[in-house]
């Protein structure tokens, strides 16, 4: 039984979370290629002390394919554990076999997650059907709240929003993490489901804002994560001005943390803050040197930016 079985009472308590503001979805650190968890603690830590909303755990950015089960379960307790018991975490999951997906599910029944993040099956290209019977079995196999994750670049099938619509009839579906490309996509995710609405793509992240995302789950917001809590608040308050003004400067820095495969050049971001080891696992690799000239450059006017606090919005 893993250390957040239910021992205690609070340890079995789920975590309440509204899917909206800034979560980020972790990087997995390594270190002469064992997981580094102290690094992963560190980071977690400080994210989770930045004004960020919440974490995600073995995404895509986390590279969790290429972790075993054991190292996956054990990254997920060394963030918890650094993150704190209140503060909310997502663990990812992914495959393309419903029962595998299922069983993996069941494995962080005691864990105090958030939610669950789960894309579209991947490589084997199911009907709108197949989608829906394999999320509702996932959903039939757990208590936890369940994130959809629309990525049809990595799994070469779209969640459509009608599919969406239908899966949230079930409590369990609360929220969608949407990185299908298409601004129109979050006008009608948030007119047609009651979905919270995250956006996963960062060059999109202040149009998506603007049209009334409820937030962002961004792998680069780790890099200066106070900055895209700020950029949030900006646009909640409705100081547009700012937030364009902020966005701006970020922008440079962010198209080039995604010129090259994620998350290359967020570990070689993260690696020249100090952060951590500029270390992939195969089949992923480090940024080019090229690519890394340019996004120290880039990172520059960005990293330079002041630190401020969470603007606290005005009551109605």
């Amino acid at each position: 039984m893993n250390q957040y079985a239910c021992e205690h009472a609070m340890s079995c308590e789920r975590i309440t979370a509204h899917f909206q503001g800034i979560w980020v979805p972790m990087v997995t650190p390594f270190r002469d290629g064992a997981i580094d968890f102290d690094a992963a603690q560190r980071l977690a830590g400080e994210l989770a002390a930045s004004g960020v909303n919440g974490l995600v755990v073995c995404g895509t950015t986390g590279e969790a394919a290429m972790l075993s089960e054991s190292e996956q379960g054990m990254l997920l307790d060394s963030v918890l554990e650094a993150a704190g018991p209140r503060f909310p975490v997502v663990m990812g999951i992914g495959g393309s076999d419903t029962r595998a997906v299922t069983a993996a599910v069941q494995r962080y029944h005691d864990h105090p997650l958030a939610g669950l993040l789960i894309s579209a099956p991947a490589y084997v290209r199911p009907s709108q059907e197949g989608i829906v019977r394999h999320f509702q079995a996932i959903a039939a196999a757990t208590d936890h709240s369940i994130v959809l994750y629309n990525v049809p670049a990595r799994t070469g099938v779209h969640i459509t929003t009608a599919t969406a619509a239908l899966l949230a009839r079930d409590s369990h579906f609360v929220a969608i993490k949407e990185a299908g490309g298409q601004l129109d996509q979050f006008g009608q995710l948030l007119r047609e489901t009651h979905l919270d609405v995250l956006c996963g793509d960062d060059a999109l992240l202040l149009a998506s804002l603007a049209l009334g995302a409820h937030g962002a789950m961004s792998a680069a917001a780790q890099v200066r994560p106070d900055l895209y809590a700020q950029l949030f608040e900006l646009v909640k308050s409705d100081h547009h001005a700012d937030a364009g003004a902020l966005f701006k400067t970020m922008l440079p820095a962010i198209r080039l943390l995604f010129a090259e495969p994620n998350p290359g050049p967020i570990k070689a971001a993260l690696a020249m803050q100090g952060k951590l080891r500029d270390e992939l696992r195969l089949p992923m690799t480090q940024m080019s040197g090229a690519g890394q000239e340019k996004l120290a450059l880039a990172l520059e006017p960005m990293l330079a930016l002041p630190r401020v606090g969470r603007i606290r919005r005005e009551a109605p």
